[in-house]
């Protein structure tokens, strides 16, 4: 762990890393982890996510955030879809499947905060 310091940067300055073969057209961005920032308690990420793109169908144990920022898109939630725009929140409790998927023709792109990774239940 990183000795904290305050942090102010726009998230473009944080390198964006492609998601690979699950996820096609989607990447993140770790704008405030315990890693790099000593953020002792939650992460704060970006996805972006192409048009065309989906970040992969999965499961774990930890709960996610979500804020949508812009773009169009859906996620798969309780078993079904839910379209999704600028504004929209989504709460993804541990142990549920979900994915997302942009539906537009612009970058979908949302905030997704998690607990730091020495904080998570094991898989």
């Amino acid at each position: 762990m990183t000795d904290p310091k305050a942090k102010v940067v726009h998230y473009s300055a944080v390198p964006a890393n492609a998601f690979g073969d699950t996820a096609p057209g989607t990447s993140i961005r770790w704008l405030i982890d315990d890693d790099h920032d000593g953020a002792p308690v939650y992460s704060l990420r970006m996805i972006e996510v192409e048009p065309g793109g989906h970040t992969p169908r999965h499961t774990h144990p930890y709960e996610h955030e979500n804020f949508v920022i812009e773009g169009a898109g859906r996620v798969w939630i309780n078993g079904g879809w839910q379209a999704l725009k600028p504004g929209d929140v989504v709460f993804v409790p541990g142990g549920m499947e979900h994915t997302y998927e942009n539906t537009g023709e612009t970058t979908f792109k949302f905030l997704c905060g998690i607990p730091v990774k020495r904080l998570m239940p094991e898989a």
